[in-house]
């Protein structure tokens, strides 16, 4: 069972992206009760237990007066309460560590996966650039009985014209100006597994023809050589262009579409997956802290709810890139925010703030300043609150706050009444 604990002096909220299994709270330098009401608004029925040394018999009796399950004054005991961690159990299928993610948009990918992968057909990936279609590549190779022969990569928008061909099919000693020794071809570098030809819409229209035979007949012929060499490889195809579109302009053979396109696999932008945010987000934090081998980070709450909602036009690879950002401007800090993102207001926000009348002016007999910026704080605290359903976290990321000051805000206008 996971434990997410707060220690006094670390600025490490219960509102961390995932719901624990429980939450220990070791009271620092915060309300809380003001804590408290923070984790029953993001996880609802989660059992919390307080913890302080030698604390006073009155905090504790407040705190459970006021929801808490339970309140320790000794560690050993507070750690006690929550059961021993399990190990997580081995994946049934190794083929899903190349997918992270489980929202409904990434159901159909995986269940083509599950069904294309120990099949040999040719499969053509589409989607918007950024959405990780290599992986989806991988994950079908080591879903297929190839999983131990290679999987090789082109990108075909990576080469010149002049050189595709040969980089592609292979070529002998002599079969051009500059080839002073034969090259084995990605193809034949694949024999026996996967070829992933990357961007296949942008490939030239003379390799295009050249690349419809070696399908065809599953055989290819080098560059200056009259000899043929057979072929066991299975083809994966992306592209994030419209081939169809291609095809009417000229650009894309219509025959070789066809020969591609026997399976298709639609891979959805990151904007319809956005509930599996919080899985990659924690992925590529794991990743660049190994890499960088820097300790551990966590993604504040209400940073991954922003995390959410942003719309990334540059889908997964702008994520992970964001991520890496995010934890080199966070130096020391165990936790990110929004500020280490530097993430764009949302759509909902700018709406909000043209939507929002222009400044009151002085009348001319004078006005109570401090009651006027009370009500214009409540009305503007308010329509926030209804546009997001009563959600503080996202009301409070609309006025460009953190969920706890407004709250506090709230309780101030309250007591002002």
């Amino acid at each position: 069972m996971d434990v997410l604990r707060i220690h006094a002096g670390e600025d490490l909220s219960p509102l961390a992206v995932g719901r624990p299994a429980g939450a220990l709270v070791v009271l620092a330098n915060f309300d809380p009760a003001v804590m408290l009401d923070a984790i029953r608004e993001m996880h609802p029925g989660l059992p919390v237990a307080f913890y302080r040394e030698n604390g006073p018999a009155s905090e504790a009796v407040r705190l459970l007066r006021l929801g808490a399950n339970e309140y320790f004054d000794a560690l050993a005991d507070a750690e006690a309460w929550f059961p021993a961690a399990a190990p997580p159990p081995a994946p049934a299928e190794p083929w899903r560590q190349f997918l992270i993610g489980e929202s409904p948009a990434m159901q159909p990918v995986i269940d083509t996966i599950r069904l294309l992968g120990p099949r040999r057909s040719t499969v053509l990936i589409q989607g918007e650039t950024g959405t990780g279609k290599e992986m989806v590549a991988r994950a079908l190779h080591a879903a297929s009985p190839r999983a131990s022969a290679p999987m090789v990569s082109v990108n075909c928008t990576a080469l010149p014209d002049s050189l595709l061909e040969a980089e592609l099919f292979g070529h002998t000693r002599g079969a051009f100006t500059g080839a002073m020794q034969g090259r084995v071809g990605r193809f034949e570098q694949a024999q026996r597994g996967s070829i992933f030809l990357d961007e296949i819409g942008d490939m030239p229209f003379d390799v295009q023809a050249k690349l419809l035979r070696v399908l065809q007949e599953k055989e290819l012929q080098k560059l200056g050589s009259s000899e043929t060499v057979k072929l066991d490889v299975r083809v994966i195809a992306a592209t994030n262009a419209a081939l169809e579109r291609k095809i009417e302009t000229g650009e894309f053979r219509e025959d070789l579409y066809y020969r591609l396109n026997v399976v298709p696999l639609f891979l959805p932008p990151l904007r319809d997956r956005w509930q599996d945010i919080p899985l990659l987000v924690n992925h590529f934090i794991e990743k660049i802290c190994r890499a960088e081998n820097l300790p551990g980070k966590v993604v504040f709450a209400e940073t991954m709810e922003r995390l959410q909602r942003f719309t990334w036009p540059g889908n997964v690879r702008q994520l992970e890139n964001t991520v890496e950002r995010a934890i080199i401007m966070s130096g020391s800090r165990t936790v990110l925010y929004p500020q280490d993102f530097a993430l764009p207001r949302t759509d909902q926000a700018r709406k909000l703030i043209e939507s929002t009348p222009p400044a009151i002016a002085v009348p001319e007999n004078g006005m109570d300043l401090q009651l006027t910026v009370q009500k214009l704080e409540r009305t503007l605290i308010e329509q926030a609150l209804r546009r997001t359903g009563g959600n503080k976290s996202q009301a409070a990321d609309i006025l460009g706050m953190k969920r706890t000051t407004l709250t506090a805000r709230l309780k101030a206008l309250e007591a002002a009444v």
